[in-house]
């Protein structure tokens, strides 16, 4: 970001000084309302792919989940994820730019996804001018976004580059028809040939190089589950297919872990990460998707979704034969749940995440918090308002809401173009300020 100094010494601007605006604040002053860098797109992007890349790259491997809002992505960041990730299904539900609810049909306007990513990075760039302004620069805020690209939509080339401008670290595209494409866990997929989704991955990565980012491109694959397929053109697809065909004209195929894992190996030349939709959270599968693909390219990148579409405890007590009701079994049930990603980055699976956890936790606690309401009145919220005050002992920040949105932010920009004169900030005299501050602290 240049200076209002470097502005100045401009030879166009030297040579007429009317031309030179009149600042009332200083360079230092610029600086502190200016955040510790800027949400600029492509430069975004950039930053967070090469950061993105050093995770995927290390010992440990990434968990994230889906954010719904701009204000549960800042919590997220705030509570030490390193990741954040962008569902399409969670756009088609309540984020879309058609202000409707979908399901996860490709329904919603192209730039849903893109406008969702921009939105996030908007918050993530409030809470980093807010936290510069205090004097903390301790955290990096911008951390990776990764983004559904669906099935490409319209144009997978376009949709790559919006997702880059708004700022998206990686994408991720899926073996399905884009104008039918459905939710991994839903029944009716229908697949696209190999080639034709190749031919996808090369457009996404053509879209990145023209804008020279490092985008990771994650391909996926809905292979498991599939039953159907648009042509029987690819020669690595024939083996696969039943020889009937179905009323609308499409190919019938045998779905599977084995389709599954030849459709990975043809892709992975092309993207920096596999990922196999998977129908339960099953370790054996996933071992065996990891051993295929590693024999032919030693640690490759494996992302997995943690879904939930999978109903975890009753698969978890039937798969190693544990009783719910008892509560010896329920405990190692979770035991073994809670160790499932720790298994799953052994095997290579980089990154981890839960695709619908903000549209759940939206949800759930949103009814629980109304029957409480309505059956006990404020001692509902006054109870949800303690449970903030906990959270601060670990570094949640929320309860303190004017400020947590900018107010403060705003309060200082009035008063740099004021010159230091303004009388009517905000937060002085507020509810907040006189309620919500420690006095101790304060005082200090």
């Amino acid at each position: 970001m240049r200076s209002y100094s470097s502005w100045k010494r401009r030879p166009r601007m030297a040579k007429k000084k009317n031309f030179v605006p009149i600042r009332p604040y200083t360079n230092k002053q610029l600086d502190s309302v200016s955040g510790t860098v800027r949400y600029e797109g492509i430069e975004t992007a950039r930053r967070g792919a090469e950061n993105f890349r050093k995770l995927i790259s290390g010992n440990d491997y990434v968990k994230s989940f889906g954010a719904l809002t701009g204000s549960m992505a800042v919590q997220m960041v705030r509570a030490g994820m390193k990741a954040i990730y962008v569902s399409g299904w969670q756009v088609a539900a309540d984020m879309n730019l058609a202000g409707q609810t979908y399901p996860d049909m490709s329904l919603y306007p192209l730039n849903s996804v893109p406008a969702h990513v921009a939105r996030i990075n908007n918050a993530l760039q409030r809470e980093d001018e807010r936290k510069h302004l205090a004097g903390d620069d301790t955290k990096n805020w911008f951390v990776p976004i990764v983004a559904d690209a669906e099935a490409g939509l319209n144009s997978t080339f376009e949709l790559t580059k919006m997702l880059i401008n708004a700022g998206a670290a990686a994408i991720h595209l899926e073996d399905q028809d884009s104008t039918r494409k459905k939710c991994g866990h839903l029944g009716g997929k229908i697949m696209v040939p190999v080639r034709e989704h190749i031919e996808k991955l090369k457009q996404a990565r053509l879209a990145a190089d023209i804008l020279k980012v490092p985008t990771v491109i994650i391909a996926r694959t809905d292979a498991e589950k599939a039953g159907h397929i648009t042509s029987d053109i690819d020669d690595r697809d024939r083996p696969f297919l039943t020889g009937k065909r179905t009323p609308e004209g499409f190919y019938e195929i045998k779905g599977g872990f084995e389709l599954a894992v030849e459709r990975l190996l043809a892709y992975a030349p092309y993207a920096e990460m596999l990922w196999c939709e998977t129908a339960t959270p099953d370790l054996d599968d996933a071992r065996y998707v990891a051993e295929k693909v590693h024999a032919k390219f030693p640690g490759k990148p494996l992302a997995y979704n943690c879904s939930p579409s999978f109903k975890w405890v009753d698969f978890f007590a039937k798969k190693y034969k544990l009783n719910v009701a008892d509560p010896i079994g329920m405990d190692e049930i979770m035991k073994r749940i809670e160790s499932f990603q720790d298994d799953l980055g052994k095997l290579g699976y980089k990154f981890q995440f839960v695709t619908l956890f903000g549209w759940h936790l939206v949800n759930l606690m949103s009814f629980i918090a109304s029957r409480q309401y309505l059956q006990r009145g404020m001692a509902a919220y006054a109870e949800i308002q303690q449970e903030e005050m906990k959270g601060e002992e670990f570094g949640y920040e929320g309860l303190r809401h004017q400020e947590v949105v900018g107010t403060k932010y705003f309060d200082a920009i009035l008063d740099l173009v004021s010159g230091g004169k303004a009388t009517l900030k905000a937060m002085k005299g507020s509810t907040e300020e006189e309620q919500f501050t420690d006095k101790k602290k304060k005082k200090k």
